[in-house]
């Protein structure tokens, strides 16, 4: 019984967090239109920082109440649960086409990014100066991809965001009380998260970076699996595929980093040698995944299932450590 209410507590925390990550989302892209900016800038910035809201806010709490491992686990853990578990269960429902230039950028880009963070760990502290770099570079690259993107004529792609985003007809009213209601939800329900998950820990006797790795980060990374499923069934593969990549480096850089330049971290030495070391793996493998001899890259089912499969395999390795513990 001593553990029924912290259990509910994560259960409650992750059900109001990603509400009100969709409540943030909305209100602060109406507000955005409202304001002028455009609705391609809305869906690039925006929407791309709603999404990942969940994962920045649980570990910036984490960090700051002294929860290094929960908050490393947290987006280290969605990295993995994005690759692994997201886009395997969305090549299973249809195959997913990998475009030669995810290859050639956004894959080598987050490629490089995974090694900048292992090699940040490699003496088991994430220092304040570490985590200035992580955002330095998060900023250099967001930079680097909207700049292209504004410096050309998209009237079709500017259409197609607004009309999915869907933000036109929200009064300015509603749109404010959506933005004030997600940012202070999002506060709570994080912390609510956060402590229910800590006591889940203690209770158990096993680390918080367990606890960050599984249950908080399969939890802050269902958006994502929602988006991607949703996009895969409608043959949507660039948005399936963007979103985790988008994710990945958006936890990378930008979550590390903010609870980084909150509380200096201390990093356990699984963290490099299991979960980065997986985290890696996973990333560099799917340049062979999305590799296509002759033909375009795909990811198919086949892929698919090899990617539901290492997934299992690592909790497994989870669940042996903790029994071995």
């Amino acid at each position: 019984m001593t553990l029924l209410l912290p259990l509910i507590a994560v259960v409650v925390g992750l059900a109001l967090l990603i509400w009100s990550a969709d409540r943030f989302v909305a209100g602060a892209s109406a507000v955005a239109y409202h304001a002028g900016m455009s609705p391609l800038l809305i869906g690039m910035v925006i929407v791309g920082f709603g999404t990942s809201a969940p994962e920045m806010v649980v570990s910036a709490f984490s960090a700051a109440q002294g929860n290094p491992g929960l908050a490393l686990g947290n987006a280290y853990g969605s990295n993995i649960t994005n690759i692994a578990l997201i886009l395997g269960a969305a090549a299973l429902i249809r195959p997913m086409a990998v475009p030669a230039h995810v290859l050639k950028r956004e894959l080598a880009v987050l490629c490089l990014v995974t090694l900048l963070a292992a090699f940040q760990l490699w003496d088991g502290f994430l220092s304040r100066a570490d985590a200035w770099v992580l955002l330095a570079v998060f900023a250099f690259l967001m930079l680097w991809a909207i700049l292209p993107v504004l410096s050309q004529s998209r009237r079709r792609l500017v259409q197609e965001v607004q009309k999915e985003i869907q933000i036109s007809h929200m009064p300015l009213r509603q749109a404010l009380l959506y933005l004030t209601i997600g940012i202070v939800v999002l506060a709570g329900s994080s912390r609510l998260l956060v402590w229910g998950a800590v006591r889940i820990a203690e209770g158990f006797g096993i680390s918080d970076l367990i606890i960050g790795l599984t249950i908080v980060a399969v939890g802050t990374s269902l958006p994502e699996l929602a988006s991607s499923v949703m996009a895969a069934r409608h043959g949507e593969h660039d948005i399936a595929l963007g979103n985790v990549l988008g994710s990945n480096l958006f936890n990378t850089l930008a979550v590390v980093g903010i609870a980084g330049a909150i509380h200096p971290l201390e990093v356990a030495p699984e963290v490099l040698t299991r979960d980065c070391l997986v985290m890696g793996v996973l990333t560099f493998s799917l340049i062979f995944l999305g590799h296509g001899r002759k033909s375009p890259g795909q990811i198919g089912r086949g892929k698919g299932v090899l990617l539901l499969a290492a997934y299992l395999a690592y909790n497994g390795l989870l669940i042996w450590s903790v029994l071995r513990g």
